[in-house]
């Protein structure tokens, strides 16, 4: 058994879960994997199944019955991980905007002594392909505007290709985790780097998917804006 393991949350990635699932077991460096699915009605659970046998036990299946958001998919895989003693845990999408092939250079940062490798479009200018302007736009100054509430040095606040040791998810209290999904990728940071854990940015390139259709959602982009300011203000009076 590795010592690493890719989380990757689904609902309705049938066209794309076999062949991440495909990429992410032919890296040279060893990455297990645990699939968090939400009771996808489009077989995505069968998909993933169906390639339990060429994985050589390396393949997992969560299948949840609720479907109550992003974060709650990764709290549950990160609990998942953790009884199972893995020592990195990484976040993962299903649809390829995250390159499989970045995923050594998010293990070697936390190797090398970070703890919350961060895969960042934003570090070394903006490396996103394929999206709207106004998605670019959005994400941008989603990431501007957190750090200058929360003072957060961290360029890709909503980023969502993510690296931990288990330490730092043990730190954080998962069952105190509030928010679902872009304040979900904010509230993790925010809490990593309250905690005085080291947080590292590696620039990667983000190609906004071809298959599949987006989950995101105007609920999901006002949680992140107001959640901010809450968490915010419950540091500021001790209660993070």
């Amino acid at each position: 058994m590795s010592d690493k393991l890719v989380i990757i949350p689904t609902y309705n990635e049938k066209e794309n879960i076999q062949a991440i699932i495909r990429a992410v077991l032919a890296m040279d460096d060893t990455f297990d994997i645990l699939i968090v699915d939400d009771s996808s009605p489009d077989g995505t659970g069968d998909l993933v199944r169906a390639l339990f046998d060429e994985s050589n036990g390396r393949l997992h299946l969560e299948v949840r019955t609720t479907k109550d958001g992003l974060g709650r998919a990764y709290v549950h895989g990160f609990k998942w991980a953790l009884a199972n003693n893995y020592k990195y845990i990484f976040e993962m999408d299903a649809d390829f905007s995250h390159n499989p092939n970045d995923l050594p250079r998010l293990y070697d940062a936390l190797a090398s002594g970070a703890d919350v490798a961060v895969g960042s479009r934003y570090s070394n200018g903006v490396n996103v392909v394929n999206w709207p302007m106004e998605r670019v736009l959005l994400s941008y100054f989603a990431s501007k505007y957190v750090r200058v509430i929360t003072n957060l040095p961290v360029h890709d606040a909503t980023a969502g290709f993510v690296g931990y040791k288990a330490e730092v998810l043990e730190a954080l209290g998962l069952d105190d985790i509030k928010f679902k999904g872009y304040g979900f990728q904010i509230e993790m940071k925010y809490k990593s780097w309250v905690k005085k854990f080291k947080i590292q940015e590696v620039p990667i390139i983000f190609t906004d998917r071809t298959l599949g259709e987006s989950k995101i959602s105007s609920d999901i982009i006002g949680e992140a804006v107001f959640g901010v300011i809450s968490l915010r203000l419950r540091n500021m009076f001790g209660k993070l």
